[in-house]
């Protein structure tokens, strides 16, 4: 059957055959291809189980040699046994500090659960006994004073000076022991400062909220009472909660404990101030303002 008109034919040739030496080369029968037409395929494979058939040898690999039983022994370097022995020595080492400070955490912790109960005690001990002296004295139609405050906090508002009493920036704040020396030196930069009683309230919001500590003269913060035990331990203070204590009835290491604490550095006042160039008493903020210094400190905490 010829191809149509419009197709081109093209011929396949095949490959050369050389039947003796020196005749000329033949070519295969071949048939007449039309374009675009592909090539013929190849015949499908053989079926797979003839793979698997027991008449085709399968090789394997060789199988390996039995080993000889007995294993040469190495020497190991005397370096090596050295490091192992003092690995093994540093491990126990290890898990004994460990249990150590294990029975030195229970204990401590026993102990500062025990003293905050105690200071606990004290705290309402005093509460209560301020509230009956003052209706003792309202009975009989008397007023009551009461005794001589031991503690300030004192806020610099503005100024650079006052270095003596660690306020080296703006909205600084420490606490100081109330003496005749201390109250000379607050006259002295009263239009820079701000100052009064604090209460605990305060004093415990103070230094659980924006408290650190000065250790190997850095700035730690009071995350953990180790912070604390590591600074004042030899001062029997161990917890935060001594710190406190020991801050508020301005006890025998009071200069001790309030050395470890890093001034505080506290945030601009909340609503600002209102004249820091005029005195409290004439409607400002700087100088003393005795009890109302614990509104002061809740605005800037």
């Amino acid at each position: 059957m010829s191809p149509p008109a419009h197709q081109s034919t093209t011929t396949r040739r095949g490959p050369k055959l050389f039947s003796a030496v020196g005749s000329p080369p033949q070519t295969l029968a071949t048939k007449p291809l039309l374009h675009n037409q592909p090539f013929p395929l190849p015949p499908p494979p053989a079926s797979t189980s003839a793979l698997h058939s027991p008449h085709v040898p399968l090789s394997y690999p060789a199988r390996p040699g039995k080993m000889s039983s007995e294993v040469a022994k190495v020497a190991v370097p005397e370096s090596v046994l050295r490091k192992q022995k003092r690995e093994e020595q540093w491990a126990v080492e290890k898990k004994e500090k460990a249990l150590a400070e294990k029975k030195k955490s229970i204990k401590s912790r026993k102990l500062i659960f025990t003293r905050a109960k105690q200071y606990a005690k004290e705290y309402d001990a005093q509460e209560k006994e301020l509230v009956q002296l003052k209706r003792e004295a309202r009975l009989k139609g008397g007023f009551y004073v009461s005794p001589e405050v031991k503690l300030l906090f004192v806020v610099r508002i503005r100024g650079k000076i006052l270095q003596l009493l660690r306020l080296r920036q703006i909205f600084n704040g420490v606490f100081l022991k109330v003496n005749k020396a201390t109250i000379n030196m607050l006259r002295r930069v009263e239009p820079y400062a701000a100052y009064g009683y604090p209460n605990l309230k305060s004093v415990r919001e103070l230094i659980y909220k924006m408290g650190y500590g000065k250790l190997n003269k850095q700035r730690i913060p009071l995350s953990n009472n180790q912070v604390i035990e590591a600074g004042l331990g030899k001062h029997n203070i161990i917890c935060i909660e001594d710190l406190v204590h020991e801050i508020m009835i301005v006890g025998p290491h009071f200069k001790e404990a309030n050395n470890f604490l890093w001034p505080f550095k506290l945030k601009a006042p909340l609503g600002g101030l209102k004249k820091k160039r005029n005195h409290y008493v004439e409607g400002g903020d700087a100088g003393n303002r005795e009890n109302y210094i614990n509104e002061l400190i809740k605005r800037m905490n």
